[in-house]
């Protein structure tokens, strides 16, 4: 997910926490902050991200708060301090932790699994035992700082244990679980040797939110399958227990957006970047993690032989793609960094001419700043991922076009699509279709552009981070 804001910094301000002292607990994978040192010592920064943008209007309205996380580094994390008036709770990760349970169960093993398999999981138990004992740890910390009766709202898919293990020490606790990437068909679930004990833990959350209805589907179906629990709609009884789950689709930090587009700043680099492609009739845009989910290959690859094909032409038409550094440790993630860059090379030598480039290509990340820029110089954005838990770049591109044009090219495999039904709807895997689709958006007439736009606006506006946020903590403390 490529979402940035602006960067805040605090010095280090250690406290020492009253025990079970917190009304609210949020767990993640990492903390909001990042850790960073100049000549005055240590800071702490505050971390890009959605999740975070999502969660700080939940957060500043409760009176007392805490996050628990990892601080992104395998050096010894600093005793609990506030940041921002909420207490920051660490939780270290070694070397080892990092390769087994991150690189390896989470993103070897769960990533591609959840991911619809579009590269082959690997199953490792030494890579399992990792991801048991650093759930637990994560457990154990959300378990100090909570107070009695708190409401504890659990993370994604590298911590679908803590649950369980957190119930177990807390049963006062009201626990809730969201899971951010897709949950995959059973058929896909059944095949992870832990199945069960995976299902186990989650069926221990009072409630279980997940990115679009099928992902409840599928995981509905996959209890009824490795268990002997009972559902009934958005019901499931495990062992006396009742676990209510439901879909709560992610939105972006809408208002963000529209102080970064009152900017006259943002629209001067809008035309700066325009003009250093050669002023085109027609911009394309690619924003995407580096990752083998995304599509980028057949998108780049439709996009040559269209070229090839002369249904589109260098002389009125450039693609820009920026590919966020990702993973580069995990397995398939230098090949698809080269694979790309052999395409885009390709494309070029075979297309490019004198001054103008077929694809301008970043391996780079980028700041909301300029990508809002960038989107506003797109006239055409390509979201065409194989699958995807939401896609936030597709709804930051639709709050970014304030004159209601622009074309969204989107997957029907990006959960975002659910809501984006007036994008234009591709098969990334069909390539017949996805250059069909391409060229359409490259030709579509202003008034249908304008119609679809203005009605895709309007469910992004609608459902934003904080709505998000604030339905879901709402659904869980009225279970």
């Amino acid at each position: 997910m490529v979402v940035t804001s602006v960067s805040q910094t605090t010095t280090v301000s250690v406290v020492t926490p009253k025990r079970r002292s917190h009304d609210l607990v949020v767990v993640a994978n990492r903390l909001p902050v990042r850790r960073s040192r100049d000549v005055s010592g240590e800071r702490w920064t505050t971390s890009p991200g959605g999740l975070v943008a999502a969660l700080r209007p939940v957060l500043e309205n409760r009176k007392s708060a805490a996050w628990v996380g990892w601080t992104g580094s395998t050096e010894e994390p600093p005793p609990a301090w506030k940041h921002e008036g909420m207490l920051l709770k660490p939780v270290a990760l070694s070397r080892s932790d990092i390769a087994l349970f991150y690189e390896g169960f989470a993103n070897g093993t769960l990533w591609p699994l959840y991911h619809d398999a579009v590269r082959t999981p690997e199953y490792h138990r030494t890579w399992w035992d990792s991801y048991v004992a650093v759930n637990k740890r994560f457990a154990h910390a959300a378990a100090e700082v909570a107070a009695q009766g708190a409401t504890v709202w659990i993370h994604d898919y590298q911590l679908q244990l803590v649950p369980a293990m957190l119930r177990e020490q807390r049963p006062d606790l009201r626990i809730g679980f969201f899971l951010h990437i897709p949950f995959p068909p059973s058929e896909l679930f059944v095949r992870i040797p832990w199945r069960r004990q995976i299902v186990e833990a989650l069926l221990a959350a009072d409630f279980i939110g997940f990115q679009a209805s099928l992902g409840a589907h599928n995981f509905r179906r996959a209890a009824s399958q490795v268990t002997e629990c009972s559902t009934r709609g958005g019901v499931i009884t495990f062992r006396d227990h009742t676990t209510r789950i439901a879909s709560f689709p992610v939105g972006i930090d809408v208002g963000r957006i529209d102080t970064i587009l009152a900017d006259p700043l943002t629209g001067e680099r809008a035309r700066q970047i325009r003009e250093s492609l050669g002023s085109p009739d027609v911009v394309m845009l690619g924003v995407d993690r580096l990752d083998y989910t995304k599509g980028i290959e057949v998108r780049l690859g439709a996009y040559r032989e269209l070229l090839a094909e002369h249904r589109l032409s260098v002389e009125n038409v450039v693609m820009m793609q920026i590919a966020e550094p990702s993973r580069s440790n995990v397995t398939g993630y230098a090949e698809i960094r080269e694979s790309v860059e052999q395409i885009v090379g390709d494309i070029n030598g075979n297309f490019a001419t004198m001054g103008r480039p077929a694809v301008h290509y970043l391996h780079q990340g980028q700041p909301l700043e300029e990508l809002v820029a960038l989107y506003t110089a797109a006239d055409v954005m390509l979201v065409t991922p194989l699958r995807d838990g939401m896609n936030l770049v597709a709804k930051e591109y639709v709050a970014s076009r304030v004159n209601n044009d622009g074309v969204l090219v989107l997957s029907e495999f990006a959960g975002a699509a659910h809501e984006l039904q007036e994008a234009l709807l591709v098969n990334p895997h069909d390539v017949e279709g996805l250059k069909t689709m391409i060229e359409r958006a490259t030709l579509l007439d202003p008034d249908d552009v304008r119609r679809r736009m203005k009605r895709m606006r309007r469910v992004v506006r609608r459902n934003d981070a904080e709505r998000w946020a604030t339905a879901f903590i709402e659904a869980l403390e009225a279970v």
